[in-house]
Formats: structure tokens, sequence, C-alpha cells
């Protein structure tokens, strides 16, 4: 028996059978055709037609441009029932059949395929229409559209130049529209047209209706694999083997007269959601005249004005769609000679603020249920409601400058600062909101990163200082900007040849990784939306991953717990250190030279730390905190090596240009000091300092540091607890490799905690924990958990010791090309690789659950926030997710998502009596 390559619309059980199930059909018949067989099944009026198969596209593109066996005369066979349903003749004389010829694959692709219409017109047809209607600026007008089409789409003749034609026409006639031109117009556009079609092809536009339409089911088979359609393709993340189906549909026309419309409209409000139909027609127009913007268009809601019954019908088959397919509708129509024919419906695009409300409503009316209004929500739309955004129609008429790493979402419009002390004057005290423009940004730099509105740097990716800090304060930030050059002397920016002064306004779009110049105005989405809190709330009856936040300062904390977050995951102790008032005391302790000035130091250190732990215990009042030992290497506390040595040759040169004892005096007491500074950086210097002296290794070396970080968790913890708040402090070792060094370590604390606690005559019950950040810890879990009570996975360094890569060298130089050539599918840094740093976890896991049956497992790197990576730790056992702030949101939509693929959702019970999310997560608002 052949195979099947055609089916008529009246043919769709055929097609379901073939193919299993309605996905399979729309692979099949791809969206479109799927959607008009369903309609003309379900009584919606649709012209009649057919659909040849994505599969003969495949089999086509897969011969170099043969059709397969048999699909041309079934292509023919399907036409004549066709001709049949409508009583009209194909390239007839009594009653011409016109068709159209349009794309249609799996998933929409608005735009990117192409379509051709009135298929079927020559001279002859012509004039009969002409007999036949009365009208021949209608038939003329449809020939023109034949020719203009057929020439750009199948003959690759420039659509500028036909339009071109059409302008020339309207000047002469001193008309402005199309809508305006005459038969007669129409009819020397057609002619002229047809000249064009010769001189670019040296081929006369064919006047065979078959011809027409072979011609034109081959054009829309390789327009699958045009440019356009491959880039929107790469962009939108669908297969590149899926094919287009080809639909033949019979014309019906909305510009035959006063009776006749067309339009585009959507079953729900596209930006709000609100239940009310939304979209454009015209009078005596055709489908394409709307979408191109050549006529202003009407509002739909007038429809009911010009054609009140219409208008009735047209409403009453929006809601049945819905109905059908669960979903808004995106509706094309036309309306011939006062009857409604629905030409397409699909899934509307709409804005995610648009999605969260229908998804919510669409539960109420019945139509889903909360698990598919969970599963409709996408992360990156609830990201929308979290941060401001630039005006789309402002950012369309701007002039985009570059693009980066798009790190840290959200909008930023303020004027160019080169440096922290700038930004943070400018910000205090002249009122004016800032961008910070930075070849990077460094831990001194962060009080510069707070005061702005956002931050641009030249170098640097996705785990750069500048990307971490930007997150955690939720600073729109895009990094590694390759092409920018900034000239700090001069106090200027320049990208190619757009130069920008320090002061000049400049727009950054987070999201997208855009840096525009000028100052445009941003739209900020309402977070207390109550519609996303209702979808996050049965998100959180749904996932079974906790999801905690990283967090370093209390109101950072409140704000995590205001987003939902079940504890905090991490806290960074090295980053309340780097505050402008500690700083100096930290470096005090670090130029100590015995242990006495260290202990001196560290007893100014403490009330500091005490104070931070109370606040964020305060916060999370009951929730998990955990609380990471000092991490980083020491001489990031200090000025540059580089700096200190350009400073004393400086002074030493300024030495020679004294006279008087006084200023010399002064000048060798400045030199002796810097020298010290840079003796001591020298000796704390390492070449690999990611690699060095920190973390665990540094709470060995000089124990006093980790010391009076325990004292500071434990006094902190009972000094809230007597006011009846309860403190559950988790404190987190970091870059262990050996169990001995826990060992050593845990020693320390727990004799710390101890005393503590008899002095303050009070028991706190605690954790003792490690990050997993090494190879060898993952590899040794089973021996770490006889130590640790849980195992925290920083997955920014254990992705980067077990790729052997330097994460902001790799993000701005090698992996950018990777990413081109696809020699990794994702950056391993934004998204956990599964293959390697993913095997590492599960055996730590698998490891650590068998030495301890209760060990509590998280992730507490960016990972944290990113869905797939989210995804990835459902499936591989963990206890939490640990991410910033304001992706708390995303991460526990992302966390049900997870549950629901992996089944998980048929456990959870959608009743009155389900308790409250707000009640499981302990938060305040959504």
């Amino acid at each position: 028996m052949a195979k099947k390559w055609v089916y008529l619309f009246s043919e769709v059980s055929q097609a379901e059978s073939y193919a299993n199930d309605w996905e399979g059909v729309r692979s099949l018949l791809g969206g479109k055709g799927a959607n008009l067989a369903d309609m003309m099944r379900i009584g919606i009026p649709v012209p009649p037609g057919f659909t040849v198969t994505t599969e003969a596209c495949n089999a086509y593109l897969d011969a170099g441009g043969d059709f397969p066996v048999d699909m041309w005369d079934q292509e023919l066979a399907a036409l004549r029932a066709i001709e049949v349903a409508s009583g009209k003749t194909f390239g007839g004389k009594d009653s011409p059949l016109l068709v159209s010829c349009r794309s249609g694959a799996k998933f929409s692709m608005p735009g990117m395929m192409d379509t051709i219409l009135n298929i079927g017109l020559n001279d002859e047809v012509a004039e009969r229409l002409i007999a036949l209607s009365g009208d021949a600026r209608f038939v003329y007008d449809a020939y023109r559209r034949l020719v203009q089409m057929f020439g750009s789409v199948v003959l690759n003749v420039p659509d500028e130049v036909f339009e071109a034609v059409i302008s020339a026409r309207k000047r002469r006639a001193g008309v402005p529209s199309d809508d305006q031109l005459g038969a007669e117009d129409w009819r020397l556009i057609t002619h002229k047209f047809k000249e064009i079609v010769r001189t670019y092809t040296d081929l006369e536009f064919p006047t065979d209706p078959y011809q027409q339409l072979e011609l034109a089911t081959r054009a829309v088979f390789d327009s699958w694999q045009g440019k356009r359609a491959i880039d929107y393709r790469n962009a939108a993340g669908i297969a590149h083997d899926l094919g287009t189906a080809v639909n033949i549909v019979a014309m019906v026309f909305g510009n035959m007269g006063d009776d006749c419309a067309t339009g585009v409209a959507m079953s729900r409000n596209a930006s709000t959601g609100e239940r009310i139909l939304e979209g454009d027609f015209l009078i005596n127009a055709q489908g394409e005249d709307v979408v191109a913007g050549i006529r202003d268009t009407q509002p739909i809601a007038e429809l009911r004005d010009h054609m009140p019954e219409i208008y009735g019908e047209f409403a009453e088959i929006a809601a049945k769609l819905e109905a059908h397919h669960h979903n808004m509708q995106d509706i094309e129509f036309t309306i011939e000679s006062g009857k409604l024919w629905i030409l397409q419906t699909r899934d509307g695009k709409r804005t995610a603020q648009a999605e969260v409300r229908i998804a919510v409503d669409m539960v109420q009316e019945n139509l889903i249920d909360r698990a598919d209004a969970v599963r409709r929500v996408k992360p990156e739309q609830v990201d929308f409601f979290l941060h401001p955004q630039l005006d789309p129609q402002a950012r369309n008429r701007a002039t985009l400058i570059a693009r980066g790493l798009n790190v840290s979402p959200g909008a930023a419009v303020g004027a160019v600062a080169f440096d922290a002390d700038t930004a943070e004057k400018w910000v205090k005290d002249d009122g004016r909101t800032v961008v910070m423009v930075r070849p990077e940004t460094k831990p001194d730099d962060v009080h510069g990163m707070l005061a702005a509105a956002g931050v641009v740097t030249s170098r640097g990716g996705r785990t750069s200082h500048a990307a971490l800090v930007a997150r955690q304060f939720g600073k729109p930030a895009v990094v590694g900007v390759e092409e920018l050059r900034i000239d700090l002397e001069k106090r200027v920016m320049a990208i190619g040849d757009q130069v920008i002064k320090e002061g000049e306004f400049i727009s950054i779009d987070g999201s997208l990784g855009e840096v525009y110049a000028g100052k445009l105005p941003t739209v900020v989405p309402d977070v207390s939306d109550p519609y996303l809190s209702k979808i996050l709330s049965w998100a959180d009856e749904i996932r079974r991953l906790e999801v905690r936040a990283n967090a370093d300062y209390p109101r950072d904390a409140e704000r995590a717990r205001k987003y939902g977050a079940q504890g905090l995951g991490l806290v960074r102790t090295e980053h309340m250190f780097f505050e402008t008032e500690r700083l100096p005391v930290v470096r005090q302790l670090i130029m100590a030279e015995n242990i006495t000035e260290r202990t001196a130091a560290l007893t100014r250190l403490l009330p500091l730390q005490r104070s931070d732990f109370e606040g964020l215990f305060r916060a999370m009042n009951g929730l998990p905190v955990i609380i990471r030992l000092l991490d980083p290497p020491l001489h990031e506390f200090l000025p540059s090596y580089e700096e200190l040595v350009q400073d004393l040759a400086d002074l030493k040169v300024r030495l020679q240009h004294y006279h008087t004892m006084s200023e010399i005096d002064g000048a060798l007491q400045q030199i002796a000091a810097k020298q010290k500074y840079l003796n001591r950086v020298a000796a704390l210097r390492e070449a690999n300092p990611m690699l060095g002296t920190r973390g665990v290794r540094l709470g060995i070396l000089m124990p006093e540091i980790t010391a009076m970080q325990m004292r500071a968790v434990i006094e902190a913890a009972c000094n809230v607890g007597r006011a009846g708040i309860a403190a559950r402090p988790e404190v987190m070792i970091p870059l262990t490799a050996h169990v001995r060094e826990l060992n050593i370590q845990r020693g320390q604390l727990e004799e710390i905690a101890a005393a503590v606690m008899k002095e303050q005559k009070m028991t706190i019950e605690y954790k003792l924990g490690t990050m997993i950040e090494i190879p060898r810890a993952a590899l040794t879990a089973g021996e770490l958990a006889g130590v640790a009570q849980f195992f925290s996975f920083g997955t920014n360094d254990l992705t980067q010791t077990t790729y052997g890569i330097s994460r902001d060298d790799a993000e701005s130089g090698f992996l950018l090309e990777y990413a081109h050539r696809g020699i990794l599918p994702d950056n391993p840094f934004a998204t956990i690789d599964q293959g390697g740093v993913g095997k590492l976890i599960e055996l730590a896991v698998a490891a650590g659950r068998e030495a301890r049956s209760d060990l509590e497992i998280g992730i507490c790197g960016e990972h944290g926030g990113d869905p797939a990576s989210i995804a990835f730790c459902h499936r591989a056992g963990l206890d939490y997710v640990s991410c910033s702030p304001f992706r708390v949101p995303i991460a526990r939509l992302a966390a049900a998502h997870a549950a629901l693929a992996d089944g998980e959702s048929d456990r959870v019970s959608f009743t009155n009596s389900t308790r409250s999310a707000a009640a499981r997560v302990g938060r305040t608002v959504s």
C-alpha cells in the first residue's frame, strides 16, 4: 500500500490513527494543518483544504528536491476533493477555484517561512472572475498579490521592487493608501509585476494553475531550510529535523466589498490576560493587509458595530476554541460576503503577566487543573515580575551599541560612572542615577555597585565578581562586553565609533545582555501580582525540593523570605568583611605580626559579626541559616601587588624632590608603611590563589579567625533565643578536600561552641557541614559524611576544578568559541554539566547517604537558580537548592516543574484541606 503523504482536513481521524496521538498529529500535519482539521471536526467553519505532511517535506529535502513517490498524485486527488466540496474548479472557466499555499510546522514560527495566496489565477481566470463578481478591482488586487508573492517566494525577486511600483502608482494617483487604488491601477500594477518577473528571471510568470501549485509547494518545503527559519529555530530551541507541512486551502476573500473583512484576534488580552477579545480587523481587505501594517486597522470590538451578528458568532467560536484547546487562542478569520470563515487557530503568544493570569483564570473556569497551570508558566516568565524592564517601544527606536553576557536581569538607566567612589558620590551627594562601567569589578568596588542602578564590565563571565554581586543585590548587569574600550584617564568609553563620556547616559538590559546609548524609559512589573502569588502557592504544593536563598545581610534575608525562601542556604561571611568600615580592621588583622595584634583585630570584628548573624536569625526566625566560614584568600582584602609596587616607586621618585627634613621624614615614613604592606602582600601572594590558602586551609593555619566566627554564631543564636526567636545555625566549612582537614576544623569549632554555650548558660542546636567543591571531596564523600552533618555543593568551584579551567578567563575566552561551534551544549557555569560535574554530585549523594542516612544535601552556587540545573538536583535526590533572593520565586516554580516531569504531582491533593503554601514555606507574603 502506498504511503499516505496527503490528508484532507476531513481525514484527521486517519492521521490520528497513523500518528497514535494528538502530539503525533501535530508532528505529522504541523500545528496549522492539525488545528484546521480539528476545527473542521468540531464544526468550526473552515474552508475546505488538505495538508501535505512534514514527512513529505523531509523526504523531499533528503532527496535533494524531488517529490516522494505518489505525493504529487495524492495532492492532485486532494485538490479534486476540494473542488467537489467547494463546487468550484481549479483553473476552470465557469466557477474558478483559487487556493492558498501556506507553511505549517509543529511549532509556530510566525513569519519565518512562506505563504502564497490566490494560486490558480491567470489572465483568462481573471476575466471570468470579473464577469462573475462584477468587481474588477477585487480581481486585479488578488491577481497582483499572486504575482508579487509568487515572484518573491518562488522566484526570489526582491519584494522591495514590487512595493516600489505600488508606491509610484499611489503617488501618480494622488492617494495615500493601497485601498484607494482602483481597478485600472491594479490592472496596470499586475502587468508591471509580470514585467519585473521577466526582467529578474528571464521567465514568464506561469499561467498554468497546476504549475503554480507545484512550484509553490516546493517553495514552502524549501523555506524550511531558509536562513531566517534556521536562525529562528536556533533561537527558539526548535529541532531542525521536524520539517514543515504544506497546507492547501480554498481561498475566501475579505476584499470583495463592504460586507467582507479580514482580521486576527486573541481570545483574551495578550498583554494583561483579561478575558476580552483583543485584535484587529479591516473591512474590504485580505489577511496580509492586517499584519503588514500598510493600512490602519480597527480594534476587534468595533466589528460589533459594523457586523453585530458576525461579531457574536466570532465571540462564540473563540470561546469554543478556548474550551477545546484549554488555552488562549490566536485566531485568523475572513468574512466573505457576510459569511465568517476561520483560517487558523493556535495558542496565542502573550506577555508574562498575561500567561500567569490566564493560567489562574482557567483553573477557576475549570478549563485546566492546578498542575497544568503551574506547567504552563515558565520560570523565565516569573523573572519578568521581579525586575524593571526597558520600555519595549522605546527600545525598538533606540541605538543598540553593544551586547555582552546577560548575568543579572532587569533594566537600568543612568549616567556612566567609571569607578566606585564616583558612583557612590553621585548617588549619595548629588542624587543622580548611575550605571557603573568598569573593566572588571573587585571587592573594593562593592559600595559603588550597591549605589549604582546597574553594572557593565568589559571583562568577566557569569560567575565573575560583578555577576555574583549583581545577582546578589538584584542589580541589572551586562558583563564581558568585549568590544567595550574604557579609558580611565580620559574618562571615556568607546564601542566601535561610538564614544560616551563619563556622565552621559546609557541604558542596559540585563535580561538580554544589551547596552543602549541614551536614556530609555523603563516599566516596572508588579511583584505583588495576586495571580503570580497563586501560581507560586500551587507550585509550593507540588515541589519536593526546598528553596533557600544566598544572602549576606539581614535586608537580603528579609527579601528572600518575602519571596518564599525556606531558609538561607549560603551566608558568605567574607562579604561582610568587605564593607567600608570593616575593611581597615580586616587589613589590621592580616597585617598583624603576632597573635596579640591579631587577637585585638578579631576582638573588634567579633561584635560586628555577631550583630550580622543576629539580624539574619531574626529575619529567618526558625528557618535554617547556613553560614560559610571565611573562604577567599587573604590577599583579596589588601591592595593589589601591582598597585603597591607602582605607589612605592612614585613615592621614591617624589622623595628626590623634597628639600626640608620634615618633608623627607614624612616621605620616608610613607615609604616604610607602603613597603610593609608590599612585603605582606608579597608573602600572601600565590600563583593560583583560587586553589591556594583559603577555606578550611586558612581555618587550620589561622584557627583564631574561624574561632571568632563560630563564637559570633553561637553568641548571636543565644542572644536572639532569649528574645523568643528560634535560631537554626548550620556552620559550613569550605573547600574541604580530605577528611582529616574536616576532623581538625570540626574539633576546633565544637570546642568553641561548647565554651560559648557554657558561658551563656544556653544550649543551641546547630549543625556542622562542608562544601563539596573539589572533585576529591565528591569522590570521598562517604568519609566526609562520617564527620559532616550536611553537604552543600559549591558548583561554581566544582565546575572549575572538574574542567580544570578558570571560569572568568574561560567565559570571556574559549567558551565563547565552544558555544558558537557547539562543542559544549551549554555553558557549564550557567547550567550544570550533568555528564561530568553531575556524575560527581550523584556519586557524592549516594556515598554520603550510605554513610549517614539523614545527611542534608543541597546546592548553593548560582546553578541553584537555573531551571535546568534545578531539575537535575531534583532527580539527584538533593534536599534543597539555594540561589540569590531575586531568583527564589523562579526556583520555586522550576522545582515544581521538576516534580511534575518526574510524575510526583500524583501525590499532591489539590483540595481545600491542602495545607497552604504560606504555612509550608513559612513566609509572610508571596
